[in-house]
This record gives structure tokens, sequence and C-alpha cells, in this order.
């Protein structure tokens, strides 16, 4: 299709709002750019769908995640927005609304809004409970109305505070999809009646994701981190300049053996996707200006803390392959879908991802955390079919939820850039939250960098790490949606089986917690 014939198809599409179709005629533009310098090789390799580069654009000129450093801003102001330092809550909540436009993504809306709680605690003391919910719940209903994207992510915890006990409760009440929203658990730090409370929520709208906040500090340095967008983990005060990803299913089907493919394939194509992660870096640290910008000047963000994204996807598909080749490297029709529930076939993915793990940590980078890129196993985009997000089980062959988690739960010492897979509960767990606790107390325990859960009977639910309503998706194709994200949802609702999960009964309130 002519590049004016998708301009027309975009300014007269009925589904989107004006907002949306200036957002897409943007995506169009950046489209009609010259690509960057790659190798043939490169080139290929994304022709063929074994390499993706996200769809960030042929010239990026901002990177894919940022997350400020919003407490200084408070703290201190900014010169270019012309604010003074905050003193009181309502200062604090107005000076955060006009930074979160100023902050750019791959989405042109903000994927971190924070640690909120640290970030509002200071200016809470002596305030009533019920002024301090009716203020809070005023802001979210305000991020959700004007920042209409479900990548959008606020942190929580790991401490009990009374911003973080009203956080939970308003999102329990308005049942939103955005913000995302990640309650951060420190077994060391935080009391079991808080995890119990954020895991009930989980019963009431599938939020928040509770993330192993030791296990995620332990790969950052003092300054700390944040989960942004879906489950991503990565540098406070620093973000992602790129992702790419590879598509492990793909690489498995170049190869003729299991040895061929860890000794010569996924070298291979590793190779090529940094030559990629470097040519996207390249272009926007030393060309694009984006570092020119006043949120460096003033410190909110800093261009050493950005990295790149190294990310894999189709792991099951990989190992099932590789698994059915003959000696003649034919493959073979898979019995079953073995990935997940065969101990032969989950050593060869852990095997994998340590592989992976080795190389991303052995290569340098020109622009990244410490010179190097972080792994990431990448939750899946709109237009994938056959072929499974990150590291998760088929959708649909899912087992128990707790032969689910012992299967994964060695994958997550590898993804320092985020892991995490989707546990679909039947609802019957809402008449027994203490089930949702226990099973997530003992993911996370067992190595869960991240559980996230969805109750089958909730209209809100995740698709590959953000939010959606269920009725939303319905009615998309009549009216559209004010959401950014729902047609994206729409779209993987057809193409990735989304809605083919496999709805799990946990047994009862103690088995979650035997794990032998």
């Amino acid at each position: 299709m002519l590049l004016q014939d998708k301009l027309v198809q975009i300014v007269t599409n009925p589904q989107l709002s004006p907002k949306q179709k200036s957002n897409y005629l943007a995506l169009e533009a950046e489209a009609s750019l010259p690509y960057m310098p790659i190798s043939t090789e490169v080139k290929a390799a994304m022709n063929d769908g074994i390499i993706c580069d996200m769809f960030e654009g042929h010239a990026p000129f901002k990177p894919r995640y940022v997350l400020p450093d919003y407490a200084r801003y408070l703290q201190q102001g900014s010169e270019y927005l012309e604010l003074s330092a905050a003193k009181n809550l309502d200062e604090a909540i107005n000076a955060l609304t006009i930074l979160y436009h100023h902050v750019p993504s791959v989405t042109n809306i903000p994927v971190y809004l924070g640690q909120l709680d640290d970030i509002l605690m200071p200016f809470v003391e002596g305030m009533d409970a019920e002024v301090l919910y009716r203020k809070l719940k005023l802001f979210w209903i305000m991020l959700d109305r004007t920042l209409p994207d479900a990548f959008m992510h606020v942190n929580i915890g790991p401490t009990d505070n009374i911003i973080c006990r009203t956080l939970l409760r308003i999102d329990a009440e308005l049942k939103q999809v955005a913000p995302n929203l990640t309650f951060m658990y420190d077994p060391a730090v935080t009391p079991d009646e808080l995890l119990l409370l954020a895991t009930t929520n989980i019963c009431q709208c599938s939020k928040p994701h509770i993330a192993n906040y030791p296990l995620h500090a332990s790969a950052f340095d003092e300054r700390g981190f944040g989960i942004v967008s879906c489950y991503n983990a990565l540098p406070l005060a620093g973000g992602a300049n790129t992702l790419v990803r590879l598509n492990l299913k793909e690489v498995a089907l170049k190869a003729n053996s299991i040895n061929d493919f860890f000794d010569t394939v996924l070298p291979n194509y590793c190779s090529l996707t940094f030559e990629l992660i470097e040519a996207r870096s390249a272009f926007l640290h030393q060309e694009s200006h984006f570092f020119d910008s006043f949120l460096v000047k003033e410190q909110l963000i800093d261009e050493s803390r950005f990295a790149p994204m190294f990310g894999i996807y189709g792991m099951a598909e990989a190992v099932n392959i590789l698994q059915s080749l003959t000696a003649s490297g034919e493959v073979m029709p898979a019995k079953h879908a073995s990935y997940g529930h065969d101990t032969d076939a989950n050593q060869l993915g852990y095997r994998i991802s340590a592989t992976l793990d080795a190389i991303v940590k052995s290569t340098p980078v020109a622009h990244g955390y410490h010179g190097r890129a972080l792994l990431h196993s990448q939750g899946g985009i709109s237009i994938d079919k056959d072929v499974t997000p990150g590291v998760r089980i088929p959708y649909g062959t899912e087992p128990n939820p707790i032969a689910h988690i012992q299967a994964l739960a060695q994958h997550h010492q590898y993804y320092t850039a985020g892991i995490s897979d989707i546990l679909t509960i039947d609802e019957t767990v809402k008449s027994n939250p203490q089930a949702m606790f226990q099973l997530c107390k003992a993911a996370l325990e067992l190595g869960f960098r991240e559980f996230t859960a969805n109750v089958a009977s909730n209209d809100l639910m995740r698709v590959t790490g953000y939010m959606v309503k269920r009725s939303d998706i319905e009615a998309f194709k009549q009216c559209g949606s004010r959401l950014n994200t729902t047609g994206l949802a729409a779209e993987a609702a057809v193409n990735t089986g989304i809605l083919q999960r496999q709805a799990r009964v946990i047994a009862h309130e103690h088995s979650p917690c035997v794990f032998e």
C-alpha cells in the first residue's frame, strides 16, 4: 500500500479518535524515513522474522522507556518547566502531572510514573486519611482519563505506609485499565498483612503485579530501579534506549541439531541482534539530540543509565523443535507440547536461558548499563502468530498453578530486565484469597522475579503484561476505544490466543506451599 493510501486510511478510520489518528500518522512518518545503516545479514534476519526492532521507528529520536528521578524533581523543581520545589501534596501532584506530559517513550506516553508512595510520603504527614483518599482517587482517575495507555506504570511498596494502602484501596474500587501497577515485596520489610491485601486485589481486578524486590534490587546499583510498561525492570534515572527481540522459534528452525543450535546458530543470531542494537542506540545517542533535553540538564535522567534490552520470545516452540530434530536435521511433528510439562524439555529451556545470559553479560555495548545490555523475556506483540511470548508455556496447555510455577522458576534468575508469566486462576479463588497469597509467596520464594495472575471471571485482564477490559475488546470493533491500547489487545485476541488461557483451580489454601 502506498504511503498516501495508508494516511487516508488512518484519517478516515471511524474507530480512532483525533488524538489516536495523530499518533498513527506520526508512526507512518517515522516509518517512511530511511533505515539507519545495517548489514545485509541483519536485514535478512529482520525480513525472515528472526529479529524484530519492535517498530520503534527507522530513526529513533527518543528512548523506548524513560525513568525520571521524580523524587529529585519534587525536591528541586524545574527551571525548564518554571516550577519551584513542591511544598505540599497538592503541589506535588500538580508538579508530577505536568512533568508526565514531558516524559517520552515509544508510546508517546510515560511508561513510568514513579515509586509513588516513596516520593509522596514527605507531603502527607498529619493529613486526614479520608482527605488523602479523595485526593489520590481524583489523581488516579485523572491519570486514566488524560494518559489513556495501559503501558503507563506505577510502583508501590515494599514498605507499609498509608499511600501504598490507599492506592491499593482505590485501584480495587475503580478497576481501571490504567495505570498499570507493581507492588514491591520484600520479606524482610513487607508484613504478610500488606501482601495479603495486594494479592486480594488481584482476586478483584487482576492487579497489581507482585515484584520480588530483593531479587530485582540486587541486579541494580544503589540509585535503584523501577518496573515500567508491562513488567520491565530498568535503572532509575535512566531507562531503555532500545528493545530488540530475537525469535527463538525461528532460530531453532535454522539448526540441524541441538549442538548446532548452541554452538553456531544461536551465537550467530545473537551477534546480529547486537549489531541492530548498536545501530539503533548509536543513532539515538549520537544523532537525535535527545540527551540535550532538560531531563538531562536538570539531572532527572543520566545518559549512562540507559541500556538496550535484549529481548527473546518463542522459547516454548524452540525447545519443542530442538527436541524433535532427527539426526538428519528434519523436524518431526511433536506428539505433544512437552515444554512446561516434561523434565528434559524444561532442562533444555533452562540451558537456553543460561546461554543467552552468558552471551549478553559477556558482550560489550557502546551505550549500556555498565557497558552491557539487559536480557529480557519479551511478552509478545499483537501481530505474533504461532509463537509464545517470552519463556511462557503456550496458552491452552498450562498445567496446574503449582506445576506451572515449578516449570518456569529457574528461568527467572537470568532475565534482569524483566520476566513474567500470567497464571490464570479460576474464579473460585475469590472466596479463598488466602490461596492467592500463598501461591504468590511460594512463587517468590522459589525465585520468581514477578508474580502475575488473571482471575478468569474478571472483566479486567492482562494481555502481555498490560491491562485491558474484556468488555472493551468486544466493543472495540463497533465504537473504538478512548484507550490507546485496546486496539492492540483486540488484535492480540485474534492473533495470539490470549483468550484461550486455561483457568486453573488452586486445590486448597495450603497446597501452594507444597513445592517439593
